[in-house]
């Protein structure tokens, strides 16, 4: 549970960064879209590790979409995430595509990308 507990707080702080009236971007942790992607593509990918690399990935992303889901950031971006049930996995999936379609911004920061295919994808209708 320490791990959930670690993830939230680093999401929280992620979207309170991009919700921010400036660019504040340069104050997000140094943890990369490139840093992210590793774990997430090693879930499908590696027969040893591969569990415990999906749910690095998908702890991750169920911290980022759980404080993106309490700050209201959600609504404001007129995003409908997809339901409980596999929505890390779905989410894991929609950023390692748009990783790779986007490769050249591996360096940016993990929350932005995150941010941004969650985006590219989940728009509400």
């Amino acid at each position: 549970m320490q791990i959930t507990n670690i993830s939230l707080a680093v999401a929280l702080l992620a979207v309170a960064a991009l919700l921010s009236p400036q660019p504040v971007y340069s104050q997000l942790s140094d943890y990369t879209v490139a840093q992210l992607l590793e774990p997430c593509m090693e879930g499908d990918n590696d027969s040893r590790w591969g569990a415990a690399a999906e749910m690095e990935c998908e702890q991750y992303i169920l911290g980022f979409t759980d404080a993106y889901e309490l700050t209201n950031a959600r609504k404001q971006d007129n995003v409908c995430l997809p339901p409980e049930g596999n929505r890390a996995d779905e989410i894991r999936w929609v950023f390692m595509k748009w990783a790779h379609d986007n490769y050249e911004q591996r360096d940016m920061p993990a929350a932005l990308g995150l941010l941004e295919a969650i985006k590219s994808k989940f728009a509400c209708e």
